[in-house]
């Protein structure tokens, strides 16, 4: 029976539901929501499915430990603990990366440090020599989180976090995350099978998310994973993706539907083509000049619109006044639409009331240290934007297909004990 290892992986607060839904498609056991992400178990097969199939999480992590750890000395034994024999060699890379909260100690570096010369004193005892240190492209990525006085310790699996699909050649001020964009379209139902418009599109990030979708690309085909270069794991590690790597190419499809963009500002526009062009999606996206206040050539019959406005200033001057006032006259342009259901990322409190509709859902979300609220609104169906006898589709079989993955081999489809 093949091992499970027992992994967690991070997400945006507040996607937490949709990344548990998204590794249970992919074939993760015994799920269970945390704050920032979400535990499971899988085999190897399925942690590199999840590593190269996951929209929505950052970081896949396989757990060492959880130790408490007072003081400099405390970091130091409770990091000196851990079998680090098993996971590293004299002759391969690593790097610590840490982050804190809550925590006694005021720099995440000196917390690395402290692992790190933990890690290399117990390997120098133990198997006589020392691995070097690679911030750039180690072999093995050790994660430390140090919250009060609680040190966990991890492995990354992937590496480079997963939000970075290689596509953003040239971004723009406050660009959202690829990950939580992909989120944003699964919390909005969106599966490739309708037209897509951003009517604020800045860098392209949700329309390039949305036409991987809509072509069913893996959003890691690009790219390679820290677990190939593992001591002892990475050959295998390394055969499986090239097999799920291939099965992905094989799968990818025409994309159907309409998936465009809009923005008033020039430089987003010329952004947003260039990252297209390095997401290879030129012919399923177009983007072209449009203000969102004023009527957009929209595709008939309908579909989903979905956004991240500004929240501050950065649309010109007048403060809150100001704000309030594009956020009007945007609630004026959106309600013309026919046929239309929109997401709309809210990140300024002062939006929902100015934008003058009711929202038929919300969700609270985080987009990086900003709080916001998913609203999502229907436009040009019968009863009005907001209605309350209106819901978004249901998730039914034909929703449910999101992504068709390949059958996992025989040896690797066993029944969880």
């Amino acid at each position: 029976m093949a091992e499970r290892l027992a992994l967690f992986a991070t997400t945006a607060r507040g996607t937490e539901d949709l990344l548990a839904e998204e590794l249970r498609e992919l074939g993760a056991r015994r799920i269970r929501q945390d704050r920032g992400g979400v535990r499971f178990l899988a085999t190897l097969y399925e942690a590199l499915q999840v590593c190269l199939w996951s929209r929505i999480a950052m970081r896949v992590l396989y757990p060492l430990g959880e130790f408490e750890a007072r003081g400099a000395e405390g970091l130091y034994d409770a990091a000196a603990s851990v079998p680090w024999e098993e996971h590293l060699t004299p002759d391969h890379t690593f790097a610590v990366e840490a982050t804190l909260r809550d925590s006694e100690h005021s720099h995440s570096g000196f917390v690395a440090l402290k692992v790190k010369d933990a890690l290399v004193d117990r390997l120098r005892r133990v198997l006589g020599a020392r691995p070097d240190v690679d911030t750039r492209e180690p072999d093995v990525r050790v994660v430390a989180h140090l919250a009060r006085e609680k040190l966990s310790l991890s492995l990354d699996l992937c590496g480079e976090p997963l939000n970075r699909r290689g596509y953003r050649v040239r971004p723009t001020p406050a660009p959202l995350k690829e990950t939580l964009a992909a989120a944003l379209l699964r919390a909005a139902n969106y599966t490739g099978e309708e037209a897509l418009v951003d009517p604020m599109c800045g860098s392209g990030t949700l329309l390039i998310e949305a036409g991987f979708i809509a072509r069913h690309r893996a959003p890691g085909i690009g790219r390679s994973f820290a677990v190939e270069r593992w001591p002892h794991q990475g050959a295998r590690a390394k055969e499986l993706l090239e097999d799920l790597r291939a099965d992905a190419r094989r799968n990818e499809r025409k994309v159907l539907v309409p998936i465009q963009g809009f923005d008033k500002d020039p430089e987003a526009l010329e952004a947003a083509r260039r990252n297209i062009k390095a997401a290879r999606l030129s012919e399923e996206i177009q983007v072209a000049e449009g203000d969102a206040t004023k009527p957009l050539p929209l595709p008939k019959p309908g579909g989903l619109l979905i956004t991240n406005p500004p929240y501050g200033e950065r649309i010109g001057t007048g403060g809150q006044k100001g704000m309030k006032s594009f956020y009007f006259k945007l609630g004026e342009s959106f309600q013309e639409l026919d046929g239309w259901r929109a997401h709309i990322l809210s990140g300024n409190p002062a939006f929902e009331s100015a934008f003058h509709a009711r929202p038929s859902s919300r969700r609270e979300v985080w987009n990086g240290p900003i709080e916001c609220e998913l609203l999502g609104y229907r436009f040009g169906f019968r009863g009005g934007p907001g209605a309350e006898n209106r819901s978004e589709p249901a998730l039914g079989p034909a929703n449910q297909a999101r992504d068709v993955l390949p059958v996992r081999p025989e040896h690797e489809d066993e029944e969880e004990p």
